[in-house]
Order: structure tokens, then C-alpha cells, then sequence
């Protein structure tokens, strides 16, 4: 089978797999494990933040964010299709016991304008704003770069309504290779970050959130109270670790091999690519052969290619480090040739 579901299904490296059996290893809930802290203090450098703390996957991670920023009864502003909206099941009303405030943005941005306006005023009726999510690169966006400038923007009007910024930054890292910058450029324009081990940089588990020092130790006892508090976790931090300095200078190969994707399609009769592919994921609309995408997608497993369904008609592909350029070719003809018998 050739995955394009996500770059979460990426196995660990032989590197990663050799970390893991000599990792040396301690108690992490007692802050004696060594992998784990050279690992937190390795990602905190690369932000520009104070600390940083491992966490078990991105939902985690922003929601310790959620719970860290704000107090029950708040509002967090965010776009209206972000991953924390859309699919980590309405957990910050579960958990942090906030609402969402959703802005329409464009291909991942919010407007800045849009978000002073939804900062709430002083008034009894109104929740009060706790914190503002921005998600880089945006995934129902189609892998869409949020610009530094657009971040930068919205992040100097939080300062000035006193209203912490948090990037969702699952996919942090292939936004600044997109850019050609190192990620604290990105990371400079919020309070704290979260950014997956496990997707494009290739990792089996974890994410990173960060900030400040004060942020991370009130984030460390919300891990603690979701059940986050591992062990010797040094085994999750040394293949981490080598995701963050290894795999990161090689997600351009997935990038251009999205592109490559999203231009072979672009050439089949009743497809249409259907976002500016900037980094990864490549969104194709079925539309035109009169299929539903669930149809699509498993006419393109029993072929051997796996994709995912996106809505109605759109298909989703994600490049990753485990489909190599000859897989993507196959891959492309197969795609081809189930659009033909849909025609």
C-alpha cells in the first residue's frame, strides 16, 4: 500500500529505533529523565521560548494550552475550520469549560481586524476573551502557511487587549521550511506553541508545547491532571529528538513531491486540485466524476493507494517520508486510472 493519508503514519527510522533501546532514561514526573530534558530544553532553543514540556500528541498539547491560558466561563477566538474547532472533540468546553468565538479567514488567516473586533469589551453579558489560537499550517486549508506578517499583526493587537496567543503549530516546522526561516520567526509572534514530533518530522509519538518558564510549570501539573505524567519517557524522547534535528531539513522532499502530485493530477480529466499547495497536502475535488469522495478513496484502496476523505467531494494526500518519488508515480497512475472508470 502507498499511504497518503497523513504524515502521521510514518514508521520511526532505524535511527529512531537504535535511540530508543539506549536511551538513557529516569522518572520524567520527577524531571530526572535526561532524554526527555535535553529534548524539552532542544525544542524550547529552536522556538525562542523559555521552557518547553513533552506531551503525549497535539490534542494534548493544546489543550493544556486552553486550560493553562484561561478560566472556566472564557472565550478563545480562532478560525472557523482549525483543528481545535473542527477535530479534538469539542474539548475545550469539556475540559477547560470555555467557548469558541470562530473567524472566517482566508486560506488559514485570520483577518486582524476581525480578531480586534471579536475581543470581547467590558460587560457583564459578555465572556471574556482568554486566549487567541492561530494554526500554522492550517490543515483544512489545505497545508496552508498563515504569513509571519498576518501572525505579527494579530499578535500585536492581543498585546494590546492583554490576551495570551497560542499557535497550534502541529506542522510548525513544514510552515517555515515553506518559508525559508527558522521556526521562531513564526513561534516570536505568541505566548506559547505546540508542534507534533509524529507527523512530517516522522517521529512514533509526542508533541511539544512551549512558552515561558511560568506557562510550563502551571502546564506541567495540567499534564499531570489529564493522566499525561509519563515515566521513563526518554524512549519517546530520543527518537523525538532526532525528529527535531535530523527530519526537519528534509521536509522540502515532501513538499516538492506534493507539488509534483498536485501538478500529475491537475492533469487528469475530472479532477481539480483544489488548494495552493505550499507545503504537504494536496486537496483534490472529485466533484466532476459525479463520486462521493468515500467512493473516490476506496476505488483508490482496492488499487493500493490510501487517501482520505475531506468533505463531500474533496480527497485529501499527505507526502511523507515513508512514500518515496517512485511510490508517488504509481501512485499518480493508479489515481489516474480510477478517475477513468469513474468517467
Amino acid at each position: 500500500m502507498i499511504d497518503l493519508r497523513s504524515d502521521t503514519v510514518t514508521k520511526p527510522t532505524e535511527e529512531m529505533r537504535k535511540a530508543m533501546y539506549e536511551a538513557e532514561v529516569g522518572d520524567d514526573v520527577y524531571g530526572e529523565d535526561p532524554s526527555v530534558l535535553k529534548l524539552e530544553e532542544t525544542a524550547a532553543d529552536m522556538l525562542g521560548k523559555e521552557a518547553a514540556l513533552l506531551v503525549t500528541s497535539g490534542t494534548q498539547g493544546n489543550q493544556i494550552a486552553v486550560l493553562t491560558h484561561c478560566r472556566p466561563s472564557q472565550e478563545i477566538i480562532l478560525e472557523a475550520e482549525s483543528h481545535i474547532f473542527y477535530y479534538e472533540s469539542g474539548a475545550v468546553s469539556a475540559l477547560a469549560g470555555v467557548q469558541t468565538r470562530t473567524i472566517s479567514g482566508h486560506r488559514g488567516a485570520m483577518d486582524p481586524h476581525a480578531v480586534r473586533d471579536a475581543i470581547r469589551g467590558v460587560d457583564i453579558h459578555y465572556p471574556e476573551t482568554g486566549m487567541i489560537s492561530i494554526e500554522n499550517t492550517h490543515n483544512r486549508a489545505g497545508g496552508a502557511v498563515v504569513p509571519i506578517e498576518n501572525m505579527k499583526s494579530v499578535y500585536e493587537i492581543a498585546q494590546m487587549h492583554k490576551v495570551p496567543v497560542h499557535i497550534d503549530g502541529a506542522r510548525l516546522f513544514n510552515a517555515a521550511e515553506a518559508v525559508g526561516v527558522e521556526v521562531k520567526e513564526f513561534a516570536q509572534y505568541a505566548d506559547t506553541v505546540q508542534f507534533c514530533l509524529s507527523k512530517g518530522l516522522g517521529a512514533p509519538v509526542g508533541s511539544i508545547i512551549a512558552g515561558s518558564a511560568d506557562f510550563i510549570r502551571v502546564a506541567r501539573k495540567w499534564r499531570k491532571r489529564l493522566g499525561g505524567g509519563m515515566r521513563q519517557a526518554g524512549i519517546i524522547a530520543a527518537p523525538g529528538l532526532i525528529a527535531l534535528t535530523k527530519m526537519k531539513d528534509r521536509l522540502g522532499e515532501d513538499h516538492a513531491n506534493a507539488r509534483k502530485l498536485a501538478g500529475d493530477i491537475q492533469n487528469i480529466k475530472g479532477l481539480r486540485v483544489d488548494n495552493q499547495v505550499e507545503t504537504n497536502i494536496v486537496v483534490v475535488d472529485v466533484k466532476e466524476l459525479g463520486v462521493t469522495s468515500q467512493e473516490f478513496v476506496a476505488k483508490l484502496y482496492s488499487e493500493g493507494v490510501l487517501a482520505g476523505g475531506f468533505g463531500p467531494t474533496l480527497v485529501r494526500f499527505v507526502t511523507n517520508y515513508d512514500v518515496s518519488t517512485e511510490q508517488l508515480n504509481q501512485a499518480s497512475k493508479v489515481i489516474s486510472r480510477v478517475a477513468a472508470s469513474c468517467q
